[in-house]
């Protein structure tokens, strides 16, 4: 899933940009008054979900890929509201992928990520949380990392009447033989459009993930569409660039989103 430890899970022969937040900047709106961050885009934001609430995005597709191979992830992620400012992220993915070796499907990498909010000055409208999360070996059919990883990040956010900008930085920790641990970073720039639409586009950013990897930079457009009552759509998708490949990639992301 995208808000936390996204791409630690990492599928044979195949990036996974989409899956880990970094340098990003989104236009992104308030949703019935409230400014919504994290889902669909790369980067997150540092509001927690309140209190004894749930934000439920299920079910969640994610792709990410290059010309007919690809690879992603079809599942559910579910954001509790534990206490002021505390939110606990819970990813449950089946992974998939698609090589000219075959295609498989099976059990992905459960996520699990805490989000706090240290900082939350409503007189300036400034907030700043960490967000660390760790990615379990849950995966079957060699479709996860087959080892804990960890991605340690720090968002904060900026209100200026119906604008908004936000983004952070995180240090991702991705053991075993071939790999390395990188950084990723983020930035976002949202405008309300109206009380039930939410527009934006994006550009990420993160390092190599192994000692023969390279960076990649992914850009996307993205929206948010209230459909009535707890209900909205996400959905966004653009192209990815590897370090030194002129041809593109691609990533998108679908869910639906539920809220109580």
């Amino acid at each position: 899933m995208r808000r936390s430890v996204h791409d630690l899970a990492k599928l044979p022969g195949m990036r996974r940009a989409l899956l880990l937040p970094s340098l990003a900047v989104l236009c992104w709106m308030a949703l019935a008054g409230r400014a919504w961050g994290g889902p669909p885009f790369l980067t997150d934001d540092p509001a927690p979900t309140e209190p004894g609430h749930w934000e439920i995005y299920g079910p969640v597709i994610e792709i990410d890929g290059r010309g007919r191979e690809y690879a992603g992830s079809a599942g559910v992620e579910l954001n509790s509201g534990l206490a002021p400012d505390l939110q606990l992220t819970l990813g449950l993915p089946l992974a998939f992928t698609h090589d000219p070796a075959g295609s498989h499907m099976g059990i992905g990498d459960v996520e699990a990520s805490l989000k706090y909010r240290i900082i939350n000055d409503e007189a300036s409208r400034f907030q700043v949380a960490v967000f660390p999360g760790l990615t379990l070996p849950t995966a079957r059919l060699g479709l996860g990392a087959g080892r804990v990883t960890a991605l340690v990040p720090v968002w904060a956010q900026k209100d200026m009447g119906a604008w908004s900008v936000f983004g952070g930085a995180g240090y991702a920790i991705n053991p075993g033989a071939g790999n390395r641990d990188y950084w990723t970073g983020g930035l976002a720039l949202s405008h309300q459009v109206t009380g039930g639409l939410l527009l934006g586009v994006e550009v990420d950013r993160r390092g190599p993930d192994t000692d023969t990897g390279r960076g990649s930079t992914s850009l996307g457009v993205g929206a948010i569409a209230k459909l009535g009552g707890p209900l909205r759509l996400l959905a966004s998708a653009g192209p990815t660039f590897d370090d030194g490949e002129a041809a593109a990639g691609y990533h998108a992301y679908l869910a639906l989103g539920w809220d109580y």
